[in-house]
């Protein structure tokens, strides 16, 4: 059985007792999992959608990791869970899976999967049931995203020094946004950063350069850059998988008024909606002042898109960059609740602001710490 090089047993084993009540609650004797963030949150490790591949989780027995055999050793090496059947590539993982069920009596018991897994096709669900026609499959939904969005205190030292890493990072690759540099030379020092301070080896983020706003998730491009150009640097740095985030713009040159007069009313109206990040306060009443806010400052016309989303643990092979268990949106009737991590974004006017945010007992507290405004580059 291997170890986790961040995480205690104990901190798996307390996962796994908020695990099993929820499935206790959902009526399934097992659960699969094959989300790459739910394995790696399961049992310390995860892999690529390359080969199919699952964590089972009984209410009763033993758990298993059933994973192509060449990626075995280390799944051992870093899971808590000790039995791993595998399979070779060529051959189909399904007999594998109804075998490690039938020697534990649940090949026709009621399994809990995720409906909505980005790792279930049709085409292996309908393989799923034909190595399985006992079983009944029971929808279970997103159990362990929405177990994820309460941090352990172990996950929260995590996300600190990756927003300290943001906030270095992004300092560091500002600095190189002069005319005659180009945008790879941002993300080169960017990633860097992230690397020399024990983050994963992981892409930067968007970066991406523009003449107006409405470029955040633009291309990173070669094209030098030029006095009036505007860098939007959103950094993404991960340790252990959990990722922080910040944004800032880079403005080459004096910044137009009309920029400069949006940065501000950005930062007063998301220190508003920060400040408003505490428990018990309804998403949709927290959205709504930066949403309401930037409409009637005259600085979009619409907002069309969330203010917020979740922050924690990504998969390094997983398809998804951003984690929307938990989004701030007009119709947002959730509670934020003590221990969730969000990342509070902006963009209007020109100008584009975010933090990572850690919500306390006793309220907000800003885990990334640059200067809230525009980066200006004379």
């Amino acid at each position: 059985m291997g170890a986790h090089p961040y995480f205690t047993a104990k901190e798996f084993a307390l996962r796994l007792l908020r695990l099993k009540a929820r499935m206790r609650a959902a009526g399934v004797a097992v659960a699969l999992f094959d989300e790459i963030e739910a394995m790696t949150w399961i049992s310390g490790f995860g892999s690529s959608a390359n080969r199919w591949r699952c964590v089972a989780i009984p209410l009763e027995g033993e758990p298993f990791f059933l994973i192509r055999a060449l990626d075995a050793s280390v799944c051992r090496e870093r899971s808590w869970i000790a039995d791993v059947p595998t399979y070779r590539d060529w051959e189909d993982p399904m007999p594998v899976l109804a075998a490690a069920l039938a020697a534990r009596g649940l090949d026709g018991a009621r399994i809990g999967l995720d409906f909505d897994s980005y790792g279930m096709s049709v085409a292996r669900f309908a393989a799923m049931r034909a190595a399985l026609p006992r079983a009944e499959f029971v929808d279970i939904g997103a159990v362990v995203a929405e177990l994820r969005l309460i941090k352990s205190p172990a996950e929260i030292a995590l996300l600190r020094r990756a927003a300290g890493i943001a906030d270095q990072a992004l300092q560091d690759a500002a600095a190189l946004c002069i005319p005659g540099a180009s945008q790879r030379d941002a993300a080169k020092r960017a990633q860097m950063t992230f690397v020399e301070m024990g983050g994963d080896p992981y892409r930067p983020g968007p970066i991406t350069a523009g003449r107006g706003w409405d470029f955040l998730h633009g291309h990173l491009g070669d094209a030098p850059l030029a006095r009036g150009d505007v860098v939007h640097i959103e950094l993404t740095p991960r340790i252990h998988g959990y990722s922080a985030r910040v944004m800032r713009c880079v403005v080459l040159g004096e910044p137009e008024p009309e920029r400069s007069r949006a940065a501000t009313l950005l930062a007063e109206l998301q220190d508003r909606q920060i400040a408003a990040l505490k428990p018990g306060a309804i998403a949709a009443d927290v959205d709504a002042i930066l949403r309401r806010g930037v409409i009637e400052a005259g600085l979009r016309d619409s907002y069309d898109n969330i203010t917020g989303y979740t922050l924690g643990l990504y998969g390094d092979a997983g398809p998804r960059t951003s984690d929307f268990t938990r989004i701030l949106h007009p119709e947002a009737n959730w509670a934020i609740e003590a221990g969730m991590v969000f990342h509070i974004y902006a963009s209007a006017g020109g100008a584009a602001l975010s933090e990572t945010v850690l919500v306390t007992e006793n309220g907000p507290e800003l885990l990334t710490r640059l200067p809230r405004g525009l980066f200006v580059n004379p």
